[in-house]
């Protein structure tokens, strides 16, 4: 019967060095640097897509409100939509502003702007070719300044929603 050494020889491998251990906590802090540098991005990511449904919200708001005025030729002639006279300009009907630009929503919104301009299409030459006196094309744009990857505001992007409304 053999009996083993209870000290280890020269040829036994159980246990790791000091410079084993040295190298795994390299590697790990490698890698977990890695991640860490990571997570500002993915941030910056979310909060991108969280502002862009946002601005996407705000703007289908919006358009609903416009879906909702008015404009008939019958049983009296009714223009609760307007017309923009100029492309940088909002809308209106007779001397008054239908939808005012709003520069700045209300809470918890105060980040976003919000534009309407309405188009009408009896040329044509703006409503993708379609010429029709009783057809305008609306136009809602929300603009916001997302935050870029250090964390600070960006350079403004836009959301944009546009359908054509016809008269009642």
């Amino acid at each position: 019967m053999r009996t083993r050494a209870l000290a280890p020889t020269v040829g036994d491998r159980r246990g790791i060095t000091l410079v084993e251990v040295v190298v795994a906590v390299g590697i790990i802090t490698v890698g977990l640097s890695a991640l860490l540098a990571a997570v500002p991005l993915a941030a910056y990511g979310t909060r991108e897509g969280y502002q862009l449904s946002t601005a996407t919200f705000l703007a289908n708001e919006r358009l609903e409100q416009v879906r909702n005025a008015r404009w008939q030729s019958e049983p009296r002639p009714v223009d609760e939509l307007g017309v923009s006279p100029a492309p940088t300009s909002a809308p209106e009907s007779g001397a008054a502003t239908t939808f005012a630009d709003e520069a700045a929503l209300p809470a918890p919104y105060g980040d976003y702007a919000r534009a309407v301009r309405i188009i009408d299409c009896g040329s044509g030459a703006e409503c993708g070719g379609i010429a029709k006196s009783d057809l305008r094309q609306v136009t809602i744009t929300v603009t916001y300044r997302p935050m870029n990857g250090v964390g600070g505001a960006g350079v403004a992007k836009a959301a944009a929603v546009t359908t054509l409304i016809a008269k009642r």
